[in-house]
């Protein structure tokens, strides 16, 4: 796919860059936050223009990430609850009443949170690979936290985001990693590591066992950041919530498997009409 401009939206004092792809039900797609993250690399190349074959495919670049504003850190908190509001402005400023959200580890964060918090704006929830339930870290979680800014470094975050098996090319590395370069990104990059690393991403579990949205639960057999235990923590938390776990897949579904990934979800968020006899 070759890349376009985007779009702008403000969204309260900063503005939010995204793109879209296709009509229909809207489906919110929220990249991760690891390093050189934004919705191009985590969803345009891979399986938004699946999800725009049969929905209005909306992927936004979180603050600090992407195209989206990078605020100076001095006067600016880049923590949970500010992505969370980010989101809801995003939906709001779009001016869309029930949205579909699919969250991919710091995104599935911020989908939990929005889901939380304004559960009006959410008519399905997915989440895959989701951060929000342990704030446990790994190996390969502390490789992404500590990230040094480097192509070798980049190499070890995508290695540690992957399964086993999995290739990354070298435009793949080089696109996140002069992502992650860019001066503005990389201030916003590491304040919103230090705030992961002294706060943590996780909600009370009283507070998530409150949702009451159905809720798709996918997760990565292999996945080192967000392992099985946590989807299914979520799933015990989450009443009306169905679990898929795919093999030979790490913490990128919709990067490793982007067709398998796209189906289940679609067939999940627009499941068929018919009835038996």
């Amino acid at each position: 796919m070759q890349m376009d401009e985007g779009r702008y939206i403000t969204t309260g004092s900063f503005r939010t860059h995204y793109y879209e792809v296709g009509t229909g039900e809207p489906v919110i797609l929220i990249h991760g936050g690891g390093a050189g993250a934004d919705g191009w690399s985590n969803w345009m190349t891979g399986s938004a223009d699946i999800f725009g074959q049969r929905m209005r495919a909306i992927v936004p670049d979180l603050v600090g990430f992407g195209r989206s504003d990078k605020p100076d850190p001095a006067a600016f908190t880049y923590d949970q609850d500010t992505r969370n509001q980010q989101l809801i402005d995003f939906i709001e400023a779009l001016e869309l009443e029930r949205v579909n959200l699919i969250g991919n580890s710091m995104g599935g964060a911020t989908a939990l949170g929005v889901t939380m918090e304004r559960p009006d704006l959410v008519a399905n929830l997915v989440l895959m690979g989701s951060a929000g339930y342990s704030n446990t870290v790994s190996p390969e979680l502390s490789t992404i936290v500590n990230y040094d800014f480097t192509p070798e470094g980049m190499r070890q975050v995508v290695s540690a985001l992957t399964n086993p098996d999995y290739r990354a090319s070298d435009a793949q590395i080089d696109y996140r990693y002069q992502a992650s370069i860019d001066p503005a990104t990389r201030e916003a990059y590491a304040a919103t590591m230090a705030w992961v690393r002294d706060v943590g991403m996780a909600y009370p579990h009283d507070e998530i066992a409150k949702i009451k949205t159905r809720t798709l639960v996918v997760n990565g057999k292999d996945d080192k950041v967000c392992p099985p235990d946590f989807a299914y923590g979520i799933l015990q938390l989450i009443e009306d919530s169905t679990g898929i776990f795919l093999p030979r897949c790490g913490h990128w579904a919709m990067i490793e498997h982007p067709e398998l990934f796209a189906r289940l979800t679609l067939d999940f968020l627009l499941p068929s009409q018919d009835t038996a006899a």
